[in-house]
């Protein structure tokens, strides 16, 4: 088998390849001195990053509440508003309604037709007169 020998190569100064390799190995050194700053400062850099998070989480749903709160009382307000409206209506309506019944009432009377309460008045009339016809006819 045959033996390999490695020769070190005269990196003095001057020499451009020794200039390289030197700049070289100042840049791999620099790449592992970040990668290890990275490693170390990371954790602690995702701890502010999730702590910066969590306040601006709190912020937000302190205004969301706020904003809900607010809008939640808008809603109250607007249907106690709606209700006394819709009871103000209705007793309109019943107005209108009323004076609506009377007014065809008083046609209805004028041209001749009777009202249900005069029919009604005469259908007890009747059944009183049918009650005395019914007794007087027993009797005789």
């Amino acid at each position: 088998m045959a033996k390999v020998t490695l020769k070190k190569i005269d990196d003095a100064p001057g020499k451009a390849l020794g200039e390289v390799r030197g700049y070289a190995r100042k840049i791999w050194l620099a790449g592992l001195g970040a990668y290890t700053r990275v490693g170390q400062e990371g954790a602690e850099y995702l701890k502010e990053l999730v702590k910066a998070g969590e306040t601006v989480e709190k912020k937000g749903k302190k205004r969301l509440d706020h904003e809900l709160d607010a809008a939640n009382s808008e809603i109250q307000s607007a249907r106690q508003e709606l209700g006394s409206v819709k009871g103000k209506v209705e007793v309109q309506l019943d107005k209108i309604e009323k004076a609506f019944d009377t007014r065809v009432a008083s046609a209805l009377n004028r041209i001749g037709i009777p009202s249900k309460h005069d029919v009604e008045a005469l259908s007890a009339k009747l059944e009183e007169l049918t009650l005395l016809l019914d007794r007087v006819a027993r009797k005789q």
